[in-house]
């Protein structure tokens, strides 16, 4: 790290969803031959009873139990999979509740339909408590996808490589992995200007002064915005649509501060008295949303560059 920004500092940011050729439209064929009440039929060994389109991507089906169940198209090939693999992994830590994964096929999904109810302060601060539990359940290292999980995933509709990196260098990690492909991508795009870029250069370049503590590679939702949160009719949160990886804890809370979270204190609070985060956690907020907001300069534009850009003169004080 360090050296100046130009274009191939960094191997290109990978986009199944633009891929030619043959295996896009193979998927694209799978996931028009069956119907989604028929797939949800197959995956929960259940008749259904009905179905209801929801939206483009979103379907869902009725059990003849009365039970629903939701058929979801995946943002690109593999997403299914990734998303599957996800959840499960989520699942795994018996710490934060996720929607059952009945199971995928082509580039669709199909899992439980949350009943969702409203949210507050008692859910979110056993959120808190729940994330700092699936963080302390690990992972084998920075980068590495869920078992049995693509290293080519998404975050949101953007493509996102999981890359392994042994050893626990955080920072090094962070910025080849996260920060720099996403900066290539727009600057390639015109979203930001090559001359903005080395300010976000210069902060992966400080990235092991700036980082705090080392901490161990933790279990991550990866994509945790407050829309990937359902607040259930139970009183109890759930998680979806991950993006689910090994990396820094404080990402994961870093990211439901962006967009903002009903009742975040609570989280928080439940949170810190679980597992307290580092001295200085609070300094460190931008740092760890630079990443989604170049993710979100990609996809959406140059509102969300400017956000990138003022985090970074922050976080170097300038």
């Amino acid at each position: 790290m360090g050296r100046r920004f130009h274009r191939g500092h960094t191997p290109p940011l990978r986009d199944p969803v633009e891929r030619p050729g043959r295996r896009k439209r193979e998927v694209v064929a799978v996931g028009e031959r069956t119907a989604p009440s028929a797939l949800a039929a197959r995956f929960t060994g259940r008749p259904t009873t009905g179905e209801r389109r929801l939206s483009g991507t979103l379907t869902e089906v009725t059990l003849d139990d009365g039970r629903k169940v939701l058929v979801k198209v995946g943002d690109g090939p593999g997403a299914a999979r990734a998303e599957a693999a996800g959840l499960r992994w989520l699942a795994e830590a018996d710490t934060v509740r996720v929607p059952t994964v009945h199971g995928h096929h082509g580039n669709r999904l199909v899992i439980d339909l949350v009943d969702q109810g409203a949210p507050s302060a008692g859910a979110a601060a056993r959120l808190g408590a729940e994330l700092a539990a699936l963080h302390g359940a690990g992972a084998p290292a920075f980068g590495a996808p869920p078992p049995g999980g693509p290293r080519e995933a998404y975050i949101g509709r953007a493509p996102m490589r999981n890359v392994p990196v042994p050893g626990g260098d955080w920072p090094a990690w962070y910025a080849e992995h996260r920060v720099l492909p996403y900066l290539r991508r727009a600057v390639d795009d015109r979203t930001i200007r090559p001359a903005e870029a080395t300010l976000i250069e210069e902060v992966c370049a400080r990235l092991p002064d700036l980082a705090g503590p080392a901490e161990p590679p933790a279990r991550l939702h990866g994509d945790l915005w407050n829309g990937n949160v359902l607040w259930g009719a139970d009183g109890r949160a759930r998680l979806i649509d991950p993006a689910a990886h090994g990396g820094h804890r404080e990402t994961d809370l870093a990211m439901l501060a962006l967009f903002g979270c009903p009742h975040l204190g609570h989280v928080l609070d439940g949170y810190q008295r679980a597992a307290p985060l580092a001295d200085g956690w609070q300094d460190r907020v931008g740092l760890h949303q630079l990443f989604p907001l170049l993710v979100h300069t990609v996809l959406f534009g140059r509102g969300y560059a400017e956000q990138a850009l003022a985090v970074a003169r922050a976080a170097l004080g300038k």
